[in-house]
């Protein structure tokens, strides 16, 4: 049985999310406990705890503890059938979050995935907005051979949720490994503000225009989508994704949330300032992309590497866990204003 302690390295959610995926992969039994432990409300919260049991509706596993505020849990998985599943997180708990839970599942099922989210936050705090997870996350993924569909019915925003989304996934257990070694030449920036029943206050266009301004101030021209959604009347909110494209087919993303009270354009300033940063470090990986894709290099055959601005608790956290359970090798080191991350071939 694995037996993974949660307050360790970061103490939060992203290691419940990857030690599940992990052990469902391997089809070995989890023990894991101080689940959150370094969050400020420990234990199993909605978007946790479904996220658990959609995983389990994957692999037909048997859960002890799987209760909101637990702190400990076991997951007992057998063989990831695939097929249509529905999860329903009934608060604004985060959409993007309960995917990347379930996505490395996904890669390893028997039959292709149809995967039916509701009731959930597509773009809230601490979490990638879903328009990141397509444009940036998935586009990556399909560079080790990962076919994934994601369609955004209805958006949904903090406090209520509401979203709905549909991901389709073709499995490949034979993933390619992931180089990302060379930024080269800028060649596109583009992205997409959306605001939900806002479009009266010109919520989106205001994102977008920021945006534009802060980044054609450094020289940076891009071509942004304004997208005024009218899918969910109960709950209003906004959200900016921006992403950059090299010569040698780099994908680095940012984004940005609307909050009560916050001027639209600061959220688009926000986001193009997080994406210039990226883009002056010619990094090869964004610091929210770097910890996202470590799963996914620790289960492909063969050498992977990127190079990354920053070095977050969370993508430590995913290499320890990487090598904590897959016994992956991992190599991390500075070289000039960048971390070369590196998982050497197995």
């Amino acid at each position: 049985m694995l037996r993974i302690d949660g307050s360790r390295k970061s103490g939060s959610g992203t290691i419940l999310r990857i030690a599940i995926a992990m052990a469902g992969i391997l089809n070995e039994p989890l023990h894991i406990y101080n689940i959150r432990q370094k969050r400020p409300q420990p234990g199993l919260k909605p978007q946790h705890l479904e996220a658990v049991l959609t995983a389990a509706k994957l692999c037909n596993a048997t859960i002890k503890g799987a209760k909101l505020g637990s702190k400990e849990l076991w997951f007992y998985p057998n063989e990831i059938v695939g097929g249509k599943i529905k999860a329903e997180i009934g608060t604004a708990g985060s959409i993007p979050m309960l995917i990347i839970t379930v996505l490395p599942l996904c890669a390893f099922a028997k039959s292709p995935v149809s995967l039916q989210i509701s009731k959930g936050g597509t773009d809230v705090s601490h979490s990638p907005t879903i328009n990141y997870l397509s444009q940036i996350f998935l586009a990556t993924l399909k560079k080790m051979g990962l076919d994934v569909s994601l369609e955004v019915h209805k958006y949904g925003y903090y406090p209520k949720g509401m979203g709905k989304v549909s991901v389709r996934v073709q499995p490949n257990q034979n993933l390619v490994p992931l180089r990302l070694e060379r930024f080269e030449q800028l060649e596109s920036v583009r992205g997409i503000s959306v605001c939900t029943f806002l479009a009266e206050r010109k919520v989106a266009e205001r994102q977008a225009k920021a945006a534009n301004y802060f980044m054609k101030k450094q020289g940076v021209e891009a071509n942004i989508e304004v997208l005024n959604d009218f899918s969910t009347k109960s709950q209003r909110g906004s959200s900016i994704t921006l992403w950059a494209q090299t010569s040698t087919d780099i994908i680095l993303g940012s984004d940005g949330i609307g909050e009560l009270g916050k001027p639209s354009e600061i959220v688009g300033r926000e986001a193009a300032k997080k994406l210039l940063q990226e883009i002056e470090a010619n990094a090869t990986v964004d610091m929210y992309l770097a910890d996202m894709v470590v799963p996914y290099m620790a289960l492909a055959k063969g050498e992977s590497v990127f190079f990354t601005r920053l070095m977050t608790d969370h993508t430590e956290t995913n290499i320890w866990l990487a090598k904590e359970i897959f016994d992956a090798k991992f190599h991390t080191s500075k070289i000039g204003n960048l971390y070369r991350v590196r998982k050497l071939a197995n």
